[in-house]
């Protein structure tokens, strides 16, 4: 069994988060130590530029000489910085600060020959692969702004993305690899290419074994030959100080229509943020093994697969693989085991995954987790049986946090590293130092205690949360800050009780209204998900010509229950009776093969509910698997729905 996590018998948070209140500038002066700048700011925070002011105005400081050479310059050369886990190739590696240092500078010296210069946009269409980090410290280490798609996007999405960062170079593999099956990313980027009226001025290709891609001439370099030639002729690029202001990347939030909103990512906040959470919020030590399963197309692949760790002095585990199928449900304890991992972090999703294939987690046996400390997760509201379950087959704080694309750090947290706080099942626990949580009514005004409202944090946003949009100042006034002026809107419903634990109940599109009554599909889902025999859940509103709305849950039951799925659903429906009362009308439970979920692991219920509305729908690019969206259409006309 994992060891048991120390903590303080109390916890440093009221007074580390009322230093933040009592004087925010200083509380960030202080955490910018942490940083290594090329120049000092003037002033900590600036309210009169940007959209709602800006952090560590007339700073200079480059990212990638944080999170790469500062380490081998102060002794941490022959550490491991990358462990790389590949089961669906059967690859391993592990890469030094040292080695890491050479690869990047020698690919930003090809990336410098192609025309790239400080400012200039890199997109990247990757897989899980070092050279993935490789192309994105590359770009952050000559001031240009990198932006990560996620590999395999359908054409169109990444031509729109191509369209509207406009980029000089896009960097790219010629496949992925899923369970089962190689996905050829090069003639998607040959068709998002010739879709997008912006063309890249060169594309530069990681050749893989498992299916080699042709070359288009003129535009195309090969990735290998290319550094292999920088490396011989010595072309090494150097880091570029850039404004603390300026972007470090832009991330394109998943399942846009129209335009693409482009989340903007400023470099010294961001640096700030990360490198105070890491020991403070995730209770990581330099050195230490960091294990953050997500992709590098997400914003937590970003921050804590990359930059965090990485700016921090640790290992992070770059793992392409799934939690369950490569080759079973027990490969997170297997690469926990092999690393030393002393934390994971990772979306509710794959756990309820592993539950499934393993209730009793019996593939856990025979892995050493004694280095293992922390569980925690994010992405996905985690529901309180998902997470009963994780702390006991792992016997250590499992720690459910909060935050969006658009924060790139989490809003609220249980700080490990300030000594745990009390948990509470089903909320992320405590805003963390720069953020001013609020659930106000429709009219912006604060409600009471334990009242559903929308979610707000007051301005100014802290450190390493989005400034704007990419190019679009006034679509991010109008997304974000119009709605209730003085505050973001997360646009998730929740409420804060009396101890001020913050609970998150779902985007506010998730509050339903049945004959009246505001009601969360989320508390619905936690009733669901306490049945033994449910593995995972979703609640959706469906149209209702009585009530206006009546909630609808698709239930996934766990690997071999042998009960009738009939009699499992009425149990379903009188349960939410008794825990919720005739007030849900519950009335509909239907059993499905797997829910409809994006690649990050989130449930399409929007589409799901147009689905069910009978509404047109389309499928989102980043859905994992199509197939699924006709499955529950099935099932509901089975009900007679959709």
């Amino acid at each position: 069994m994992a060891g048991k996590s120390r903590s303080p018998e109390e916890s440093r948070y009221p007074e580390v988060y009322a230093a933040w209140t009592a004087d925010p500038a200083a509380f960030w002066a202080e955490a910018a130590q942490a940083i290594a700048w090329a120049k000092p700011a003037d002033r900590v925070f600036d309210p009169q530029s940007g959209v709602f002011g800006r952090w560590f105005a007339g700073a200079e400081v480059n990212a990638c000489h944080n999170a790469v050479d500062r380490h081998v310059a102060g002794g941490r050369g022959d550490q491991a910085a990358i462990l790389y886990d590949s089961p669906v190739t059967g690859t391993k590696r592990r890469i030094s600060y040292a080695e890491l240092q050479d690869e990047v500078a020698m690919l930003a010296g090809v990336l410098r020959d192609l025309g790239v210069a400080r400012g200039d946009r890199v997109v990247l269409y990757m897989p899980m692969v070092p050279e993935a980090l490789f192309g994105m410290l590359a770009c952050a280490r000559l001031g240009a702004v990198h932006s990560v798609v996620f590999g395999g996007f359908a054409a169109k999405e990444l031509a729109a993305r191509i369209e509207d960062a406009t980029p000089k170079v896009v960097m790219a593999a010629s496949c992925g690899i899923e369970p089962g099956r190689t996905v050829a990313y090069k003639p998607l980027l040959d068709e998002a290419c010739r879709l997008s009226q912006h063309k890249p001025d060169a594309c530069l290709i990681l050749q893989r074994p498992q299916a080699r891609a042709d070359l288009v001439e003129g535009r195309d370099r090969d990735w290998a030959a290319a550094v292999a030639a920088a490396r011989e002729a010595g072309r090494r690029a150097e880091c570029v100080p850039v404004a603390a202001t300026d972007p470090l990347y832009v991330l394109y939030t998943s399942g846009t229509t129209g335009k693409p909103k482009g989340v903007v990512r400023d470099t010294g906040g961001y640096l700030v943020a990360l490198a105070w959470s890491m020991p403070n919020l995730y209770g990581i030590r330099p050195g230490e093994v960091y294990w953050c399963a997500s992709d590098v197309g997400w914003v937590v692949g970003h921050s804590y697969i990359v930059y965090g760790p990485l700016l921090h002095g640790c290992t992070t585990v770059l793992y392409e693989g799934k939690p369950v199928g490569t080759p079973d449900a027990g490969a997170f304890w297997r690469v926990i085991a092999e690393t030393g991992a002393v934390a994971l972090f990772t979306a509710p999703t794959a756990l309820r995954a592993v539950k499934k294939e393993d209730p009793e987690a019996a593939l856990m046996r025979g892995h050493d987790l004694s280095r293992f400390r922390t569980l925690f997760l994010a992405g996905e509201r985690a529901d309180p049986d998902t997470v009963a379950w994780a702390e006991r087959i792992l016997g250590v704080p499992v720690v459910d946090h909060w935050w969006q694309t658009e924060t790139g750090w989490p809003i609220a947290a249980n700080p490990v590293g300030l000594g745990l706080l009390p948990v509470k099942h089903g909320s992320p626990t405590v805003p963390m130092p720069g953020y001013d949580v609020q659930v106000l009514d429709e009219g912006g005004k604060p409600v009471p205690a334990e009242q559903m409202g929308t979610i707000a944090i007051k301005l100014p946003l802290p450190p390493g949360c989005l400034p704007t949009l990419w190019q679009q100042d006034e679509r991010f006034r109008e997304s974000y800050l119009a709605t209730f002026p003085g505050y973001y809107n997360t646009s998730d419903a929740g409420f804060l009780d009396p101890d001020g634990y913050v609970y998150v109940m779902g985007r506010t599109d998730d509050i339903i209204n049945v004959a009246g009554h505001r009601l969360s599909t989320g508390g619905m889902e936690e009733v669901l998900a306490s049945h033994p025999a449910v593995a995972e859940c979703a609640v959706i509103g469906v149209r209702d010509s009585l009530k206006g709305e009546a909630p609808c849950g698709f239930v996934v039951l766990k690997a071999g229950s042998a009960r009738a799925p009939d009699e499992i659903e009425r149990e379903l429906v009188a349960l939410v009776r008794e825990r919720i009362g005739p007030v849900a009308a519950f009335k509909i439970a239907l059993t499905v093969g797997r829910l409809p979920k994006t690649r990050s692991g989130k449930i399409l219920r929007g589409t799901m509910k147009k689905i069910a509305d009978g509404e047109p729908w389309t499928t989102p690019p980043t859905i994992d698997d199509p197939l699924i969206l006709e499955e529950i259409g099935e099932a509901l006309r089975a009900r007679g729905l959709g």
